[in-house]
């Protein structure tokens, strides 16, 4: 099942937290955010996370003290940890703490959201396949590529995450409640034609150009994507 990676951002410095919020948000995160180690440490061990990014200086409560508490707690979700301490025993102090990977700042965020991805790959074994293929349409989960044919396809952050879900229940009949509980994280409906103006959007992406059409309206049911 693909789903919102739901993150724990713990960074007291307002300009890099709206930066990583605002990357993550357009690269379909769902982003939690604390200004300080004592807030962080409640939402981790009251949330469901998939990932977490620690700033290593902290008011309240230093990062890597959070951190070895967490894990004393058993919680072991993975954590990236960001710090302007690079120095090598620096960055073996922060692994010992139970970090799971170590970011010098400053950096670029292409490394850091290939870094989260590659924790969240470790974590959670069902995204090991990282490619996904329904006829000549392929979607690769790493580079964030979908090509049809010879054709790359250019979608938006939404636009990925909702073709994924569709291409991981090829042939099946995927509902709107479906689509938006796993493509939008809401669990009511939001009386709005979000699902259907998106469905057009990638309909128009990856059928419109090409002989056969390979996402399907199911009247009354949903949606379903398969080779004719």
């Amino acid at each position: 099942m693909i789903r919102t990676m739901h993150t724990l951002l713990i960074e007291d410095d307002s300009d890099t937290a709206t930066f990583i919020q605002k990357g993550l948000g357009e690269s379909g995160y769902n982003v939690d955010h604390a200004d300080n180690g004592i807030d962080g440490l409640h939402m981790a061990t009251h949330g469901q996370y998939d990932v977490m990014i620690v700033d290593r200086m902290l008011p309240g409560m230093d990062g890597l003290t959070l951190i070895e508490e967490l894990r004393k707690r058993n919680i072991h979700t993975p954590v990236l940890i960001l710090s302007a301490l690079g120095e090598v025993d620096d960055r073996v102090d922060g692994l010992r703490a139970g970090g799971d990977d170590y970011l010098v700042k400053p950096y670029a965020f292409s490394e850091l959201l290939a870094r989260l991805q590659a924790l969240a790959r470790r974590s959670q074994p069902e995204m090991q396949g990282t490619v996904l293929q329904v006829g000549d349409l392929r979607l690769d989960q790493i580079k964030r590529k979908v090509t049809r044919g010879d054709v790359e396809i250019q979608l938006q952050p939404r636009e990925f995450m909702l073709l994924e879900y569709l291409m991981r229940h090829t042939g099946q009949v995927v509902t709107r409640t479906m689509l938006l509980e796993n493509v939008w994280d809401y669990h009511f409906d939001p009386q709005t034609n979000v699902i259907d103006v998106h469905i057009s959007r990638l309909r128009r992406k990856i059928d419109k150009d090409f002989d056969k059409p390979l996402l399907h309206t199911i009247r009354g049911a949903g949606y379903s994507l398969h080779e004719p």
